[in-house]
């Protein structure tokens, strides 16, 4: 059974409210995504507090309007903002070439939703490719700064949508399947919450944990893709569930710094808690399906995962 009292906190604490009382002076973060949604909280809670943090976006405009907004609202430095394309490997390589120093939290806050079906160069599903293989060359490729922290901690934003389907490893892209963006999204953040499974159980004694978690519903651009009267009335419905970005960014800011969860690896949360294991997604919010603790499923997606990283990179020469 999980353990669900970890923290004194719950379904509506505030980014904010996680860190108050917390110094995190000295200490650097980076937030994937970070010009919009959750993430613009998410730096917020992390700058206040005194991290050093990074905004990595595909915009760097909107990042450094972000960057501007959170250096007067919190009194702090403004945060860095370094391009980052999660869908193009050769992206992810420069930033993590660029970065020099110790990391204490990594972010893995970008993504997409319920996209059109499209492919990047390498022939990868975009929200598989921008999700999951984005964030997990990412991580690797800063797994040596992140072992120099001595205790740092990946945070990976999955989410409910894992309960839409487990990776299926003989198609991954949608090959000789129709592709539904549901389902789709839904493997892209099953990887998710295996990949912190399996970075929890191989960084280990790197001093590096990693888990997952659930934000909560949270209307933001996110939702671009749907169908205007589906979003509609969906936002009817599921009024009383709804948290705001402040809200959404509360489970991320505190697997990424509460003093508590020291040591806690491989394990998802959602509403500040570590969530029930259930054999079906309740509410269509809550809990985590078995499909997505896998550690066997972890470790094929991880291998996965470095060959088709190996295979784009020497396609590139």
């Amino acid at each position: 059974m999980p353990e669900r009292d970890l923290t004194r906190f719950g379904d509506r604490t505030t980014a904010a409210e996680v860190v108050d009382g917390l110094d995190l002076t000295g200490r650097t973060a980076i937030v994937t995504g970070g010009a919009s949604g959750i993430g613009v909280e998410t730096a917020r809670a992390l700058a206040g507090a005194g991290a050093r943090v990074t905004l990595a976006v595909r915009d760097v405009d909107a990042g450094r309007r972000v960057a501007d907004d959170i250096a007067r609202s919190t009194g702090t430095e403004a945060p860095a903002v370094v391009e980052l394309h999660l869908d193009r490997p050769a992206s992810v390589e420069a930033f993590t070439a660029a970065w020099s120093g110790p990391l204490d939290v990594l972010v893995a806050n970008a993504g997409i939703m319920d996209a059109p079906e499209s492919y990047t160069p390498a022939g990868w599903e975009s929200q598989f490719a921008t999700n999951h293989l984005g964030h997990f060359a990412l991580a690797l490729g800063l797994h040596d700064a992140l072992a120099a922290s001595g205790s740092a901690r990946i945070v990976s934003v999955s989410s409910s949508g894992h309960g839409g389907s487990p990776v299926v490893f003989d198609d991954l892209f949608f090959c000789r399947r129709r592709y539904e963006p549901g389902l789709a999204y839904g493997q892209s953040k099953t990887a998710n919450v295996l990949f912190a499974v399996a970075a929890g159980r191989r960084w280990a004694a790197d001093g590096i944990t990693a888990n997952a978690l659930m934000p909560g519903g949270i209307w933001t651009g996110l939702q671009k893709h749907w169908d205007p009267e589906v979003l509609a009335a969906t936002k009817i419905a599921a009024a009383d569930a709804v948290k705001s970005p402040e809200q959404g960014a509360a489970t991320s800011v505190l697997l990424a710094t509460a003093p508590e969860l020291d040591g806690v690896t491989g394990r998802y949360f959602e509403d500040c808690h570590e969530a029930a294991v259930v054999e079906r997604i309740e509410d269509g919010l809550h809990g985590v399906l078995p499909w997505a603790l896998d550690p066997d499923q972890a470790d094929r997606l991880w291998d996965v995962s470095v060959a088709l990283l190996d295979a784009e990179a020497r396609s590139r020469g």
